[in-house]
């Protein structure tokens, strides 16, 4: 590893597939020492200077454990890359409260656990960095990803709310928000609620169908990767930062058409016909 002092202490969360891996891989590459997250990190592939600690940001024990360990023996940790998370999939209607719950456990509250265990040593350094992993879904909700939505819409509220409480300290906080991604979000990294309702078979194949025929067009991890790494190293990094064109798009149709316009597009994309 280089001694540039510019090189930083980063923990990544969820580095085990997927986004997280391909942002702690290509962070070590460039030099810092990155520490990746995994719920089981022996069972997890190896990644190049990458050292891999035990987490299950479910867990308060266990964040608080894995911070400390970090803090003990690098002494610091200037980058915070929240990135755990999974996908829950099928109409609202059909999905449990408690599957519900589940969702946010780990998508919402893992992050808050993880960005609560290590603003207080941030803060003692008045600097430090937050890189909230969101989505495209954070600011335009999918049909039949509802929770997925609500829980990355919840991240992007506190997030807005968290830059503001630190910029004081010289904590700097930031979104990043990619479009659709070659990722297993939908596979390994996804799961279906385990109920559903016939009358939204029709209506959920179709809009499986658009979100697969979008999948041809997915941005690489590594486009993720890059964003993250020009956050850590500008000066003034942006609060939200869409990464590939479907969310740059997104997000500007999201701002300036009219909110009865947008709403039959996005229907429109989501393969169930434009009527109101």
């Amino acid at each position: 590893m280089s001694s540039n002092s510019n090189n930083k202490t980063i923990l990544v969360s969820g580095a085990s597939t997927g986004i997280g891996r391909a942002i702690a891989e290509s962070l070590a590459a460039k030099g810092h020492r990155v520490f990746g997250t995994s719920r089981n990190p022996d069972k997890s592939a190896k990644i190049s200077g990458v050292e891999m600690c035990k987490l299950d940001v479910c867990s308060d024990a266990s964040v608080h454990q894995c911070v400390a360990e970090i803090l003990d023996t690098a002494g610091k940790i200037d980058v915070l890359v929240n990135n755990a998370g999974y996908a829950l999939m099928g109409p609202a209607e059909a999905t449990s409260a408690d599957e519900a719950q589940a969702q946010f456990e780990t998508n919402y509250f893992g992050l808050v656990r993880l960005a609560n265990a290590v603003v207080p040593a941030m803060r003692a350094r008045k600097s430090g960095r937050i890189i909230n992993i969101s989505s495209l879904v954070g600011f335009a909700a999918i049909p039949f990803m509802a929770h997925y939505s609500a829980s990355k819409f919840a991240v992007e509220g506190y997030s807005e709310a968290l830059y503001q409480e630190l910029l004081p300290f010289g904590i700097r906080v930031s979104l990043i928000q990619p479009g659709v991604t070659s990722t297993d979000l939908f596979g390994d990294n996804g799961t279906e609620a385990e109920t559903n309702i016939e009358d939204y078979v029709p209506w959920l194949r179709k809009a499986q169908d658009s979100m697969t025929a979008r999948m041809g067009k997915a941005i690489s991890t590594n486009h993720i990767a890059r964003a993250v790494e020009k956050t850590i190293t500008a000066r003034n990094p942006a609060l939200r930062i869409p990464v590939g064109p479907d969310a740059s798009l997104v997000s500007r149709l999201k701002r300036f058409v009219p909110p009865e316009t947008f709403k039959k597009i996005w229907r429109k994309q989501m393969g169930l016909g434009a009527s109101s």
